[in-house]
């Protein structure tokens, strides 16, 4: 009778014991760039500035994005896939019941571009191009466009009313993309 109740209690102090041994899975992200100090966001929330770690729950795509004076800003949609001690089913194994915690630890390195400085005589350029193009029949239709008188302040944007329909004059005409058929 006593081996037993020994053996009862040298079990229930195993369970007790193993039960208060479970571990459980610690998610990190290390995020670098190229050059570091680029601030990140995961998300749309701010973590720091690079090199910096984060934890994290869950996995999936998360949008991670870098900015940094003087380089483009970098957004990426990077896939955290989950291992395979995190699938449907064997989770609640590697969490609860494995008597050791387990560390996963992801990277992810990332260069940046410098920042493209377009010089003020090309960007002067470019916006007189618009201008000519916007003021000219055959370019953009805003020459076409009128627009209400402002009345009392400003609480919703000037209504667009459309204007005559635009003049056509053959020569004017851009050659067709696409030749027709011949038959």
């Amino acid at each position: 009778m006593r081996s037993y109740q020994a053996k009862k209690l040298t079990i229930h102090l195993l369970i007790i014991l193993s039960a208060s041994q479970v571990g459980c899975v610690t998610r990190r992200l290390t995020i670098r760039s190229n050059p570091p100090g680029a601030l990140v966001y995961i998300d749309n929330y701010e973590i720091g500035t690079t090199p910096c770690s984060t934890s994290y729950t869950y996995y999936g795509t998360r949008q991670i994005r870098l900015v940094k004076d003087g380089y483009e800003t970098l957004t990426v949609n990077q896939p955290i896939p989950a291992p395979w001690y995190e699938w449907p089913g064997i989770d609640f194994v590697s969490e609860n019941l494995v008597p050791r915690d387990i560390r996963d630890d992801r990277g992810l390195t990332f260069n940046m571009q410098p920042q493209m400085v377009v010089p003020n005589d090309i960007l002067l350029t470019r916006a007189e191009e618009l201008r000519r193009d916007a003021k000219s029949p055959s370019g953009v239709a805003a020459a076409n466009v009128t627009t209400a008188p402002i009345r009392g302040p400003l609480l919703f944007p000037p209504t667009v009313m459309p204007g005559p329909p635009p003049v056509v004059v053959p020569e004017a005409l851009p050659p067709p993309l696409f030749s027709p058929p011949v038959r």
